[in-house]
Formats: C-alpha cells, structure tokens, sequence
C-alpha cells in the first residue's frame, strides 16, 4: 500500500521527493507493528513535508524493493532518489536538511529529554519473552522501576515551568510532552514504544497473569492521553489488533 502524507499536501516546486517504506501488517498492507517505523513516520509528519508512505509485506517483498535496498528491512527512506537505511542516522539527516524556516525544527531543548524512558523498552521486552517463571517477578520490578523514572521526570517541572520571581513554588509539570507542549525526536522515539506497553496490557493477561502501567503514574498517563489527542501520532500507530498478533506470536512460543 502506497500512501500521500498528508493526504491533501501539495507537493512545491523545491521539496524533496521522500518516499518512506514501513513493514506492513499481518494483511500485507496496512500499518504493521514496528516502533521504528512509527518513529520516523512522525518525524516526516511533524516536520510539514509531503512524502509518500509505502507499507512493505516482509513476506512478500516486491523484487522492486529487495533491488532497492538489497537485504534491508523497513523502515528506510528514500531522499531524492537516494536510499537512507539507518533508523539513528535518517533521524539526524532528517533534522539537518528539513530545518527552519521552512520546516520544524524537532530536537529538544532540555538533553534529559532525549534520554527519559530509553530503557522502557528493552525492559519490557526482556519481560515478555523470559522463558523462566521464577525470573518473571525480577523482571517485572525492573519494569516499573524504569517506568517509575520516566513519571517522575514528567511529573518534575522543566525550567522553563518555574517562574523565579513568583513566590508560589510549581510542585509539579504540567506540560504535554517530553520536552514541553509540543513533541520532540525525543517523543517521536518513546511514544511508539510506550504505546506499546500499553496495548500489550490485555493479552498479556491471559498468557502472562497481566501487567499494566499503574494508574498513579499520572505523568506517564497524562503524557499518553495527550498523545492520543495528536494526529501525528494515532494516524501513524498500527492497529492494537496488529500489535496484539505481534505479541502473540512472542507468547504462543514461550507456552509450547
């Protein structure tokens, strides 16, 4: 499937022409589960350029493409005709040659930002595949404990939440993002997987006794309900069902 983003942009007469290939779903067609791929999806989004988005049947993929990018899985891009493969290095390219005036610029201001949550992901992932019960406990704790980090960085007031000269004291963060109100990189890179975690939460019940993000982490739930309001970022996720097939697959081959 081959897509116009934004899908009533005009293209100008100098934009580049960008092409973006994600790994498509259990269909072959719609938007499949890959964080990565979502990352730079919303990067394209929010910079405000048109590009193409095509969704790549990794069971199937067309001889076009493997000539494209010989032994490559998606995501990539395309740049005026030129193939760019890696997920970091597309991600600084992007935010080098798309820049202002013309195009968002996208990086934090505040460095802790880039790096709140980075070990989500891989904490969460070696929960959901252990093989060994008695090491579930341990795992899970990890978990939470690397979730109960990122609340508190969106719970603690940036410095530019802090008035100095008033003599009322901000307790906590308001903000809707990261990095302030509107999304960084750094969102672009934790949202998807974020999301994620989230979505798991009712299959993982049956195979795994259930685990959820806890409701009195109100930094991280208010920082998720603020993304699911952003076109960005509910028009690029995949379906939860396309998520839950993902995971399933991970849980079916830990139960033989």
């Amino acid at each position: 499937m081959s897509l116009l983003v934004p899908q009533n942009g005009v293209k100008g007469d100098n934009e580049p022409v960008i092409e973006l290939f994600v790994k498509a779903g259990s269909d072959g067609e719609s938007i499949g589960n890959c964080p990565f791929s979502q990352r730079l999806f919303m990067i394209l989004w929010l910079k405000g350029v048109v590009f193409n988005v095509t969704t790549v049947d990794l069971k199937r993929k067309p001889a076009d493409l493997q000539n494209l990018a010989p032994g490559t899985h998606p995501p990539f891009i395309t740049f005026n005709g030129e193939v760019k493969t890696d997920v970091n290095k597309i991600e600084e390219f992007l935010e080098d040659v798309l820049c202002p005036p013309k195009y968002s610029k996208l990086g934090a201001r505040h460095p802790e930002s880039n790096t709140a949550g980075m070990d989500i992901f891989a904490k969460f992932s070696a929960f959901i595949k252990n093989s060994k019960p008695d090491a579930n406990e341990g795992l899970e704790r990890g978990l939470l404990k690397t979730l109960q980090k990122l609340d508190e960085y969106l719970c603690s007031p940036l410095p530019d939440e802090i008035d100095h000269n008033s003599m009322e004291e901000v307790k906590a963060s308001t903000r809707s993002f990261l990095d302030g109100e509107e999304m960084t990189l750094a969102d672009c890179n934790l949202l998807p997987k974020l999301h994620i975690v989230k979505v798991t939460k009712t299959f993982l019940q049956h195979y795994f006794g259930g685990f959820e993000i806890p409701k009195d982490m109100m930094g991280i739930w208010r920082y998720l309900n603020n993304a699911y309001k952003r076109e960005e970022f509910t028009n690029t996720c995949p379906s939860d069902k396309e998520i839950e097939i993902a995971y399933a697959d991970v849980a079916k081959r830990l139960v033989k």
